[in-house]
């Protein structure tokens, strides 16, 4: 009889761990689907941002509001992944740099106050981008670092869930080399 309790006692205890996991993984879950939304936010404003600049560039030089033009194509690509999500991201970041660059030579249009105005709106949108980039990383941390405890790790994949990708920069965007942990 008291190896029916202990059985009763064990599977009570297995079924409460299992609900309180579930529970705190679909938490952890849904603040790293807020953080990617919030990135695709940003993305948005700044997409939106870009026509508004072709207009003010384009009386000013064909290449630079070519090269816009190019960035607003990069618009309808979107990543089904968080890595090509990231390397979309990046390959605008760089052309909007360059574009920064190129402006550079035209004193007349450095001095217009429409351009002026929307490149401190691309600054903001750039910083609240990465803001963004990181609050989803540091969601994507908490939720990775979940599945690994104890009890957690007991549980995560028979219940569905994975491990979530980071928001990486590109290769060749990387100042410094990554430390091996491992050595």
């Amino acid at each position: 009889m008291i190896g029916v309790y202990i059985l009763i006692a064990i599977v009570v205890i297995i079924l409460i761990l299992t609900w309180v996991v579930y529970n705190r993984m679909v938490n952890a879950h849904n603040i790293v689907k807020e953080a990617y939304s919030g990135i695709d936010v940003q993305l948005k404003k700044r997409f939106e941002l870009i026509p508004s600049l072709v207009q003010v560039v384009k009386g000013y030089n064909k290449h630079e509001a070519e090269t816009l033009n190019s960035i607003v194509k990069k618009r309808n690509i979107s990543g089904e992944t968080v890595n090509e999500m990231a390397s979309n991201d990046a390959t605008v970041t760089n052309q909007l740099r360059n574009f920064k660059i190129h402006i550079e030579d035209y004193p007349d249009l450095k001095s217009n106050t429409q351009f002026l105005k929307l490149m401190d709106n691309l600054s903001t949108i750039e910083n609240e981008l990465a803001m963004s980039r990181r609050y989803f990383n540091g969601a994507t941390r908490d939720f990775n670092t979940k599945m690994g405890v104890f009890p957690a790790v007991l549980f995560v994949k028979m219940l569905g869930f994975k491990e979530v990708e980071f928001y990486q920069i590109e290769e060749n965007e990387k100042i410094i080399q990554p430390v091996d942990l491992n050595n």
